[in-house]
């Protein structure tokens, strides 16, 4: 779902990433500069850690808009153009191809969350768009990794950490600063954790029926069963026998509440829950924030996403 502004045709892409290579790799970094260590984020998840860990001695920007639905990012000059002058590129290998190429001709400048965050979930990327039935039907089954490690806040954590270090590697004068954010911020996400696993322990149903498949790692980390309706990206559509699968789940699971998402389309979710006779609610994935959202940063929305699942199934 990007929007007009966001749109590059694929050349004019390839050639931006020409520019890139010469600014992110170079050993020119700004640790010195009076705005501070420069920090270019991928999506929000990525830019509120780094603010947190950065303190003021980072500035930080954030490729996706507010509004934008990250999967479907794709690089415009001014991205390009912010990356060339950045000390440190923060993102995640596998979740926005648009930008996994020019990470990767980044060198030095460019750091994977993931590494940190133990991607040890997979998925079934479900819907295979633009697949006749029979090629669906061949590569059913198939996992990727999952990447939405942000909805266990421990892991978010585990990042801040490490971003401390990488950090401390382009500014050691700031070695403290970055250790005693981390350090803060381990604390709010401990916390966090801790009002989850408590709330989130005694609920009538476990399973978890959400618009695509971002919630594995929240309920992995909380006893949850999570069944996405779309695939791991937002942008691929169930075919009709897979929504008509999802629907008898629902009502054999004794699901009450289907979730849709911010940022997303509702209709398909909104299909199986009509399918099915149960209520919608939403339920944010926190891939990024907009007037709608329910709180004005990671904690805020988290803790009513909490809020959203205790009534959605039923916990004590």
């Amino acid at each position: 779902m990007t929007t007009p502004a966001a749109r590059l045709v694929a050349s004019t892409a390839a050639a931006a990433t020409a520019v890139l290579l010469t600014g992110c790799g170079s050993d020119g970094a700004r640790a010195g500069a009076d705005d501070g260590v420069g920090v270019v984020a991928a999506f929000y998840p990525l830019q509120w850690a780094a603010e947190r860990v950065g303190g003021d001695r980072v500035t930080v920007t954030s490729l996706t808009p507010p509004g934008a639905e990250p999967h479907d990012l794709e690089l415009t000059p001014q991205d390009v153009g912010a990356l060339s002058e950045t000390d440190l590129l923060v993102y995640l290998e596998g979740f926005q191809p648009a930008l996994d190429d020019a990470a990767a001709e980044a060198g030095d400048a460019a750091w994977d969350a993931g590494q940190a965050a133990d991607l040890s979930l997979t998925a079934d990327a479900h819907a295979h768009e633009g697949e006749s039935e029979e090629e669906h039907a061949e590569h059913a089954g198939e996992e990727v990794p999952d990447p939405h490690f942000w909805l266990d806040p421990t892991r978010l954590a585990d990042v801040g950490d490490a971003l401390a270090d990488r950090l401390a590697e382009v500014d050691p004068d700031g070695a403290d600063t970055f250790r005693d954010g981390a350090a803060a911020l381990r604390g709010d996400l401990e916390a966090l954790d801790a009002e989850m696993a408590q709330g989130l322990s005694d609920c009538a149903v476990t399973t978890v029926v959400t618009g695509h498949d971002a919630f594995g790692y929240l309920a992995d980390r909380y006893g949850l069963d999570v069944v996405g309706v779309s695939g791991l990206s937002p942008s691929t559509e169930p075919s009709p026998a897979q929504l008509a699968e999802i629907s008898t789940l629902v009502r054999e699971r004794g699901v009450t509440t289907v979730y849709t998402e911010t940022l997303v389309d509702p209709a398909v979710a909104e299909t199986v829950a009509e399918e099915a006779g149960v209520q919608t609610a939403v339920l944010d994935p926190l891939e990024g924030l907009t007037e709608e959202s329910a709180g004005a940063d990671y904690l805020e929305v988290m803790r009513a996403d909490l809020a959203t699942l205790r009534e959605g199934q039923g916990c004590a």
